[in-house]
């Protein structure tokens, strides 16, 4: 059975992205959560069905009790880092088509930016990352930059990618930020600031980094025939997967450490859809660091392999060019929300609601999700 078109995204909610909140990160969950609803015009009673993405995420329990939710049908956790939103929407996508329940609520919340909560640290509490405590860890590597580097620098000996493309999808992220009003990053930046900014993980300079930022967001997903008696515009979900890069789990010690699991989802979801790449009107794409971004394109099929540098040039990844590629700023300059705000802005975009970053006449798009040691997903989805 496909999923194409059985599911639709109605209602979407995003708290203000700070640094330094003083709320906890299931309070910025909740709020965010209860946005979402309000904007598919329902009420928390409504939601039978709740994915909550992180581990630092309230249980389906918490939500029962919060929300007074007096039939919850469905529940699920995606442990896939920044590929589980998208990851749960194709699960949302298979419960709702399935009958299982009619709402699903994919909510995550983060505060993260207190001194006893930096990523080396978070990381540990994350089971995917045992796969790193024989061949990174005794070297010292345990930040994301220092494990990810090694994959950019290979692409870089292989193919020749450059700083300045890395820097295209920085300077790219900014000037959408500056487009919203709910962004981190308020000041602009050039190739040169980007080359300029200090070395954190060779080839990874701070500006090639996503932000430790605090906030929340949420999705609802409803069932088609349901979404079609609420009030906003629907948002279908036309495609949809997920993949796994190939064993060790090591990046290291992989024979290609530039395979990404997206490679695998790409196609399915391109083919549920019945589109081209050639329809994608926009993209959000999960950009924990630029050189990810790029091994995205490739692996999706935008460009060949070893391509994606010269890819992302001429403007392309901007407002105006030939594939507008987070609109909002993304990870690297709106906020780190595990990418959930991908989807909220997609959802944006494909509503006509996406203010002074409003690419025109938006019809299709899609959205990434990057885990921690390669896992990727792909929805692409259209406007109703």
């Amino acid at each position: 059975m496909s999923l194409r078109d059985k599911s639709c995204v109605t209602g979407i909610g995003e708290t203000a992205y700070v640094r330094g909140s003083t709320r906890t990160a299931f309070e910025l969950q909740l709020e965010a959560s209860l946005t979402a609803i309000a904007d598919a015009g329902l009420t928390p009673p409504d939601i039978d069905g709740v994915i909550p993405v992180g581990i630092v995420s309230g249980t389906a329990d918490d939500f029962i009790e919060n929300f007074g939710i007096p039939d919850l049908r469905f529940s699920a956790v995606v442990p896939h880092g920044g590929a589980s939103p998208v990851m749960a929407l194709q699960c949302a996508a298979a419960a709702v088509a399935a009958g299982v329940c009619n709402h699903v609520l994919i909510t995550f919340g983060r505060n993260v930016t207190a001194a006893s909560n930096k990523a080396g640290a978070r990381i540990h509490q994350m089971p995917q990352f045992h796969y790193v405590t024989e061949f990174e860890y005794p070297i010292g590597a345990i930040a994301p930059a220092q494990l990810y580097a090694p994959m950019a620098r290979r692409h870089m000996e292989l193919y020749g990618t450059t700083v300045e493309q890395f820097g295209e999808v920085a300077v790219a992220c900014r000037e959408h930020a500056l487009l919203n009003g709910n962004a981190v990053m308020k000041k602009p930046i050039t190739l040169e600031d980007h080359r300029n900014s200090r070395m954190i993980a060779d080839p990874f300079r701070l500006l090639d980094c996503s932000l430790e930022s605090d906030g929340g967001a949420a999705v609802i997903v409803s069932a088609a025939e349901r979404a079609a008696d609420l009030r906003g515009p629907r948002v279908f979900i036309s495609g949809v997967a997920e993949g796994h890069p190939d064993s060790p789990g090591s990046i290291t010690q992989r024979p290609d450490m530039t395979s990404l699991g997206i490679a695998k989802a790409a196609p399915r979801a391109f083919s549920m859809a019945g589109v081209t790449h050639d329809d994608i009107d926009v993209a959000e794409v999960y950009d924990c660091f630029t050189y990810a971004v790029i091994r995205q394109f490739e692996d999706m099929g935008f460009c060949a392999k070893g391509e994606g540098g010269p890819f992302v040039q001429d403007g392309r990844l901007r407002l105006g060019g030939a594939l507008p590629t987070n609109t909002h700023g993304g990870l690297l300059s709106q906020a780190h929300v595990w990418g959930l705000n991908h989807i909220v802005e997609l959802v944006r975009q494909l509503r006509g609601q996406g203010g002074r970053a409003q690419v025109p006449d938006a019809q299709v798009g899609l959205v990434t999700g990057y885990g921690d040691l390669g896992d990727g997903a792909l929805a692409i989805m259209r406007r109703g």
